[in-house]
């Protein structure tokens, strides 16, 4: 399979990731809405969901790659994480790169990426 043809998977695999993000995410938001969740619970309830989908998004793009599927999973984890930054500045969010939550969630997403190729 030619490089191309991996980064067409690669972004199949990311538009995946979004549309099921959008949906945890309106899920989030009525149990929030619905049960009151405290903001550090629905924090820690948002980078799971992160994690997750780049997770799923990367075992699926490896198990269509079948090459070097940890290095596909961790681009698909990174381009992740980029993009969600880029639109968080893009629509005016205050953002810290060098922040320790960014840090971390950035590093989870592409682990969760990593794992999810290593282990399609």
């Amino acid at each position: 399979m030619s490089v191309g043809r991996k980064m067409m998977v690669v972004m199949k695999g990311l538009i995946f990731s979004y549309a099921v993000t959008g949906v945890l995410l309106a899920l989030l938001a009525f149990l929030v809405f619905k049960f009151q969740l405290g903001e550090s619970i629905t924090d820690i309830a948002i980078v799971a969901i992160y994690v997750v989908v780049t997770f799923i998004g990367a075992f699926i793009t490896g198990k269509k790659v079948k090459e070097q599927k940890f290095l596909w999973g961790f681009l698909l984890g990174v381009l992740y994480i980029l993009i969600i930054s880029v639109v968080a500045i893009i629509i005016g969010q205050t953002f810290h790169v060098a922040s320790t939550a960014n840090l971390s969630t950035a590093a989870l997403c592409i682990g969760g990426g990593l794992l999810g190729g290593m282990l399609s």
